[in-house]
């Protein structure tokens, strides 16, 4: 005689691309997606249109009720979750703190798809923080929510190699795929009472916060090393950028350099069909892509037909 397989009624939390694979990894399970909770649609572009948000979309087309609370720390919120007497609530980048309130409601409390391998990278920006770093593995980390900033128990960790030209959007769909996979091996192994919570090494802990438009700056004086993993990280959002004659030039696809010089940092060294070699702290950095003030993203090679980089021009990090 078999017994039947647990199954649970689940609300899913989520906002952005990266919680679209986990949510349809649920609908294509074996659980059932009672709610999804998602942030309030947005205006964009010029027309300042409201545009749903992707995880909206998609519980949308599988005829899920969705929530677009503006306040989540209410106790009328807390009632309509508990109303749909959910047995979990998974979390995917929603964008906000959840208070104890819905934590604890729950029977099997809150689980988080957080994009690092915990402790490392903790908060709003792990994959963008993970390219920065220089790291050589990312992945995500399956875990209990408590009142921290990611800090609860892990439950189930996840890791894939970092490619040596990955960008932080290419990681962020690799890890988006990743997380909706490591989901749903976690709640198999959750169904079979073998998923014990593991205590995190605070010790081992790094920050991973939120980017701003700012930081995208270049500084020069970092080694060519650090530059290329910093180009890569801006990248799609809010992108590398440094100033040339009052312009600026946002920056793609780099490469560090073998030649070392005596120019200052952020000087222009040599620009051709490989690209736009630069001065830095130290060594030189090619870059590949450019996207100039008001044009579109294109290579260096490309603008060379038309415009032209003269030689001993220097970058800097103000127009």
């Amino acid at each position: 005689m078999t017994t039947e397989a647990k199954t649970y009624r689940i609300i899913f939390m989520g906002t952005p691309d990266f919680s679209v694979p986990a949510l349809q990894a649920l609908i294509d399970g074996p659980d059932q997606v009672v709610a999804v909770v998602t942030q309030p649609d947005r205006p964009k572009g010029r027309s300042k249109k409201l545009i749903p948000p992707p995880v909206k979309v998609l519980a949308d087309s599988a005829e899920i009720p969705v929530l677009q609370p503006t306040k989540i720390r209410t106790e009328e919120f807390a009632d309509t979750l508990r109303s749909y007497a959910p047995d979990l609530i998974i979390v995917a980048a929603y964008g906000r703190i959840l208070p104890s309130s819905i934590l604890d409601l729950p029977p099997l409390g809150c689980i988080n798809i957080h994009g690092s391998l915990l402790p490392r990278h903790r908060g709003a920006a792990p994959i963008q923080w993970a390219v920065l770093a220089g790291d050589k593995e990312a992945g995500v980390t399956i875990m209990q929510m408590d009142v921290g900033m990611d800090t609860g128990d892990m439950l189930l960790p996840a890791a894939i190699p970092v490619a040596e030209d990955e960008t932080a959007g290419g990681l962020f769909t690799k890890l988006s795929i990743l997380g909706g996979t490591a989901l749903l091996e976690a709640l198999d192994l959750l169904r079979q009472d073998n998923l014990p919570p593991i205590k995190q090494d605070h010790s081992l802990a790094t920050d991973a916060p939120p980017l701003k438009k700012e930081d995208g700056c270049i500084n020069w004086d970092l080694p060519a090393h650090e530059l290329q993993c910093f180009v890569r990280a801006m990248d799609p959002w809010p992108t590398a950028y440094s100033f040339l004659n009052g312009k600026r030039f946002r920056f793609f696809t780099p490469l560090v350099g073998n030649a070392t010089g005596t120019e200052s940092p952020g000087t222009i060294i040599r620009a051709d069909h490989e690209g736009l070699r630069l001065a830095t702290g130290k060594g030189t950095l090619l870059i590949r892509e450019i996207q100039p003030e008001g044009k579109k993203r294109m290579t260096v090679e490309a603008y060379l037909c038309g415009q032209k980089f003269d030689h001993n021009q220097q970058f800097t990090s103000s127009p």
